[in-house]
């Protein structure tokens, strides 16, 4: 048995009896709880043939919860290695709220002035879209959505594309962020729009502001509970 066999055999013996409705609801909750808490570390193998002796099943519950973990970020799927957990660092993730708290704000505010009433309502829309919606790969869609709703109107063609490509490159740590706090900012989502439907710009970028900086900051806790 390899080390990572005898670890994870470790962590299915630690969690006990299955509590979950389906093999895939136990396997996908056991590995989520290793990988957040750190006890699988990002890079570590996780081999269909080594889980489903570990968890004592076949190989196909073990599949379909490595699929559910991907669409969270924590999973990724490498050419010729298959399944590893996902390696996304501190420094990554701020460097792209960085980015992104640079361009944001300057698209949201040359696009307030020409946005209209059914661009509110698509907003709107998206919004409870997400309230509504279970699936975290699909969470992090709408959240573009929404967000770029806000700024097609900005009228500058490269600074679209490039608000809407680092918020693209954002959605792997935001579904990343939903798995371990399982919180979209809707409070703030609403915010920032009912300050764009009354025209107020600086309420808008305020609440821009604190929706980035908050999501900087449970980052940054997330890594240093992990010591990292």
């Amino acid at each position: 048995m390899s080390a990572v066999a005898a670890d994870l055999a470790g962590l299915v013996r630690a969690v006990g009896a299955p509590r979950y409705r389906t093999a895939t609801e136990y396997v996908e909750a056991t590995l989520k709880a290793a990988i957040l808490s750190g006890a699988l570390a990002p890079g570590t193998p996780l081999r269909q043939e080594e889980l489903a002796s570990a968890f004592a099943m076949s190989r196909m519950p073990i599949r379909e919860a490595l699929r559910q973990l991907e669409a969270q970020a924590l999973v990724d799927f490498e050419p010729h290695k298959g399944a590893v957990v996902v390696q996304i660092t501190l420094l990554e993730s701020l460097d792209n709220y960085a980015i992104r708290s640079a361009l944001e704000p300057q698209a949201l505010k040359l696009s307030l002035p020409h946005l209209t009433e059914a661009d509110f309502e698509i907003a709107e829309d998206i919004l409870q879209e997400i309230d509504g919606e279970g699936d975290v790969g699909r969470m992090g869609e709408l959240n573009r959505r929404f967000h770029m709703t806000l700024y097609a109107q900005a009228g500058l063609p490269r600074l679209i594309a490039l608000t809407e490509q680092h918020l693209a490159a954002a959605d792997r740590y935001l579904r990343f962020h939903l798995a371990a706090a399982g919180d979209m900012g809707q409070d703030e989502h609403r915010r920032l729009l009912a300050a764009c439907r009354a025209r107020d710009e600086g309420e808008a970028l305020a609440v821009l502001a604190a929706h980035h900086h908050r999501a900087m900051e449970a980052t940054r806790a997330f890594f240093a509970a992990r010591g990292q």
